[in-house]
């Protein structure tokens, strides 16, 4: 199993992108080619108190890396990209990583 990560950090005005991030971007990721979950994760805080330094997380999960790297080459992954890119370009962090 594969998944691509993608930390957020805190948007200027959370609920303008709370409205594109659940309206627009997530109905848009979710029809990547192989995509078997995606999991939403809003931070409330960090174990050391106060604000956590990222305030989304989104997780999506493929069986397999090269599943995963066809899903980002895909019309699909293509337009998820631009989105990201156009709402969210200076707040996100994306990494893969693969169940050990």
């Amino acid at each position: 199993m594969a998944k691509l990560i993608a930390l957020y950090k805190h948007p200027e005005n959370k609920e303008e992108f709370d409205n594109h991030y659940f309206n627009v971007h997530v109905p848009i990721t979710a029809k990547m080619p192989g995509l078997g979950d995606m999991k939403v994760t809003k931070f409330t805080g960090s174990p050391m108190g106060g604000e956590s330094e990222y305030y989304l997380m989104c997780e999506m999960y493929f069986d397999s890396l090269e599943d995963l790297q066809q899903a980002l080459r895909s019309p699909e992954g293509k337009a998820t990209a631009k989105d990201l890119m156009g709402f969210a370009s200076d707040l996100f962090t994306l990494m893969i990583g693969e169940d050990a």
